[in-house]
């Protein structure tokens, strides 16, 4: 990743029989898979929740939130994991809290909120956000500004996961001397696989090279059909599919994340599980919700494979699932979090939440509220592209673990895989 890159990487399975037949096992579809070296690997735990909505709206369901299974993708070993635990036993909750979040800075260079979360509330990962045609020196520029908030916090020094988009076509958020012009993931969708793969290298290179070791990419949403995707707003309406098939979108989508993966950048898929057959944007769109997705839904394929694939990190979708939990949007939601990808998936990584403070969906829930029900639900990291309000959200999570042990065990758990993940990354102090 990062300042300091993965040391797992995911590399090719072995035959295409076999890449089928471990899709089958998992979901019953076949995408096509690559294997990833050592064991697989984001997320919390426990108890009930304090009243987490807004006036009038619905409480979210909670059920027993998964144990500290928020485990590291990839064990670096013992003697890092103990550097891991004996940096988490030496945090505050306020510096635990802080590395569960990941605060917007513009990506012109950090403004007086960004600082003041990097700072006072010591948050400990940054999303960069906007558009910036300045190229790679100027990036890397910001970067290292940032960076050294991370460095100057004499009681940490933890390194920082620093994240953006950098999906293609439309969605590209670094631009410029440096960065290549990345067709959009309908364009990508047209490429062989190896080819991608090997673009992709590249393209994660130029990330790795300005100090980004996180891109919230590739999506693995799957829309139904060309004829459908104008009207599929957030993503057919901007060519963000790879195809309109799961096998399609999975092997397009696993390939653009190897290609990440060898270049020591961290592919995020996103948006489970799915927002492929929704007609309004959850950014923009209160009500976002598709009646349609099941727990066995075909389009849960390319999320399935790649966790087989050994992705490290997953993005939860902000929309409603009513055949799956009519109670909680899926980032709130026990069954989707815990039930489906720790249980159904297997998955071990860092679950980040898409953005819980600009998105127009959660604006019936306080922020106070929006991040601990999150994690409550099974959730790692806690996403907040406006930094003006991550003081509100930051606060709630340390309110309800100072008043509540379970919930403050949670922080704990999701803190600490946080950490682990960053001494696999080589974020950690010497």
């Amino acid at each position: 990743m990062a300042f300091g890159s993965t040391r797992a990487r995911i590399v090719l399975a072995v035959g295409a029989a076999a890449m089928l037949a471990a899709v089958v096992v998992v979901i019953g579809i076949v995408p096509r898979l690559i294997g990833t070296p050592g064991a697989p690997p984001s997320s919390s735990a426990s108890a009930t929740p304090s009243p987490t909505t807004a006036p009038g709206t619905a409480s979210p369901t909670t059920a027993a939130p998964a144990p500290p299974s928020s485990a590291p993708p990839s064990s670096p070993g013992a003697a890092a994991q103990s550097q891991a635990q004996r940096i988490l036993a030496s945090m505050s909750i306020e510096q635990r809290v802080g590395q569960i979040m990941m605060v917007s800075s513009p990506v012109t260079g950090p403004d007086s909120a960004t600082l003041d979360a990097l700072r006072r509330l010591h948050v400990g990962n940054v999303f960069l956000k906007g558009r910036t045609t300045a190229g790679a020196a100027a990036v890397a520029g910001v970067v290292g500004q940032l960076r050294a908030e991370a460095t100057a916090d004499a009681t940490l020094g933890v390194g920082q996961f620093v994240a953006t988009d950098q999906e293609g076509g439309q969605v590209q958020i670094l631009r410029g001397p440096g960065f290549s012009s990345l067709p959009s993931a309908l364009g990508q969708g047209s490429m062989d696989p190896s080819s991608l793969r090997s673009a992709a290298g590249q393209w994660g290179r130029e990330l790795a090279s300005v100090g980004v070791n996180v891109n919230f990419a590739p999506v693995l949403d799957t829309v139904p059909s060309a004829e459908f995707a104008p009207s599929n707003i957030p993503i057919g309406h901007y060519e963000r599919e790879y195809g309109f098939t799961p096998d399609d979108v999975a092997a397009h989508g696993i390939a653009f994340a190897q290609g990440m993966a060898d270049s020591g950048v961290e592919a995020t898929p996103k948006h489970f599980p799915g927002l492929g057959r929704v007609t309004a944007n959850t950014d923009t769109s209160r009500d976002v919700s598709d009646p349609a997705m099941t727990r066995s839904d075909p389009y849960l394929a390319p999320f399935a494979g790649a966790v087989k694939a050994g992705v490290r990190w997953l993005m939860v979708s902000n929309a409603l699932y009513p055949a799956i939990d009519p109670g909680n949007n899926a980032v709130f939601s026990p069954v989707v979090i815990q039930g489906m990808i720790r249980g159904d998936l297997g998955f071990r990584g860092i679950v980040v939440s898409d953005d819980v403070c600009d998105a127009a969906q959660l604006s019936g829930f306080l922020p106070e509220h929006r991040g601990s029900n999150f994690l409550a639900a099974g959730g790692t990291m806690v996403l907040c592209t406006d930094q003006a309000l991550a003081p509100r959200v930051w606060q709630g999570i340390v309110d309800r673990a100072q008043s509540d042990p379970a919930f403050a065990r949670t922080v704990d758990g999701a803190a600490l895989a946080v950490v682990e993940a960053k001494a696999d990354a080589g974020l950690l102090p010497h």
